[in-house]
């Protein structure tokens, strides 16, 4: 079954990145098989002042069911992903983080491991894999499943 997703990442410096990611269904016969649907509309979020990015959040994580980090050199000390970390856990969201650094961006470069958002935050026992090594094009879904799973079994 799809789970509704939310994609949690370093915007700036993340983009080209999360982009393959969030984009990894299309070439999958469809959503459903893919394993997700996203709900994000990042494209749409402006420095409207701390109050209003945090209500646009809350509004993202709405009718998602699984929050998927994708974690990359400078993602744990993004403030607004922490904040999202911490609404998804406290909404009950499964939680996973990707690594994303052994992906090449635009110009087929690789970046240096980030550090571990959720070990940094104290989630220790929130799965993490690597987008490149464990192949997460054929299996974000199957991650995305387990995380719901345990999810439902911490309530």
């Amino acid at each position: 079954m799809a789970r509704g997703v939310f994609f949690s990442f370093h915007y700036e410096r993340d983009i080209w990145r999360a982009s393959q990611v969030r984009n990894s269904w299309v070439t999958k016969p469809n959503r459903e098989a893919a394993g997700f649907w996203d709900a994000a509309s990042w494209e749409e979020v402006k420095k409207k002042g701390d109050e209003a990015i945090k209500r646009w959040i809350r509004t993202q994580l709405e009718g998602t069911s699984v929050t998927v980090v994708l974690i990359g050199t400078e993602t744990a000390e993004r403030e607004y992903v922490r904040y999202e970390i911490e609404q998804s856990w406290e909404k009950h969201n499964g939680l996973i983080g990707v690594y994303i650094d052994n992906m090449k961006d635009k110009e087929g470069r690789r970046e240096k491991r980030g550090e571990d958002p959720f070990v940094k935050m104290g989630y220790e026992k929130i799965r993490t894999y690597d987008w490149v090594q464990s192949d997460g094009y054929n299996n974000l879904g199957d991650w995305i499943e387990d995380s719901y799973q345990r999810a439902q079994n911490r309530r």
